[in-house]
This record gives C-alpha cells, structure tokens and sequence, in this order.
C-alpha cells in the first residue's frame, strides 16, 4: 500500500490516472485526437465509414472506461479533492465528439440538413458512457466487436 501512496500521493491521484490510462487504453501520454483510431474517423472517405470508425473506437473506449467514469462522477460528487480534477470547464469527450461531426458532416454521404452542433449532440449522446452502461449493465447487450444484440425480453400487453 504504501507503495501505491509514493507513486500516486493520495486516493484521488491514483483514481485520476486510473481513468486516464482507462480512457486511453496505456499510459503514453498521446491525447485521443492524436491517437491512430481518431485519425481513421477524420481520414474516412464517407460519413458513413467516418461514423463506422468513431463507433468502434469510441466503443472500445467506452469497454474501458464507463464503470469508471460513474464512479468518479459519484465520488467527485462528495470529494472536493477528486472534484478538483474534474473541474467545471468544456467536456473533453465533447471536443473530440464535435471534432468528429465536423469532420464526417463534410464528406460524401453525410445529411446535409443537419447542422454539425445537432450532430456532435447526437453522437455525444448515443456514444455516451451512461447509454453504453445502460445497454451492457442494465439490458445485457454484448459489448465486444461483432456482437449482436441478444433477443429482448418480451413484454405482454
């Protein structure tokens, strides 16, 4: 324990670089709009393999990350040192999320009647760790590459 205490300080350091590492999948120090995944969604011929790619890397992002991403808002919630970590300032996820409409609502194939700010709140939503939580934890959806949707439970009425 007291060797976790010297490399990280204190509690909250040690949860912060846990999600760091987390969201980006090893300890280089490599932001994600510089990662090789991010580069695939801006290189993509067509919205739709832009769309394809930002999906499947957000995905494997989100495999890593979610669960940690509620616990941190939880305990950011009662901790003012984790909350100073997370400071109220622009949303990381939403810059590269915006990055991405941008870049995908500028190639062939991508609806033109929707305005880029409509399109990073959309994907923001959809590609977001509480709706991943929510169809992986809660409804068991698989999560991994290639999965398909297990047949849903069956309501009467």
């Amino acid at each position: 324990m007291q060797t976790i205490y010297f490399a990280f300080r204190n509690k909250p350091s040690l949860l912060k670089e846990l999600v760091d590492v987390a969201i980006a999948g090893d300890d280089e120090p490599v932001p994600t709009m510089d990662r090789p995944w991010f580069a695939e969604v801006l290189d993509a011929p067509t919205a739709e393999s832009a769309l394809a790619a930002l999906t499947a890397g957000t995905r494997r992002t989100l495999e890593r990350v979610a669960a940690l991403t509620e616990m941190a808002r939880a305990a950011a919630a009662t901790n003012p040192e984790i909350r100073e970590f997370w400071p109220d300032q622009a949303d990381p996820r939403y810059s590269v999320i915006s990055t991405a409409a941008m870049s995908l609502t500028e190639k062939p194939g991508a609806r033109t009647a929707v305005p880029v700010e409509e399109a990073a709140d959309i994907i923001y939503a959809v590609l977001s760790p509480e709706l991943y939580l929510v169809l992986t934890r809660d409804r068991a959806w698989p999560s991994g590459p290639g999965s398909a949707r297990p047949n849903a439970p069956r309501t009467s009425g």
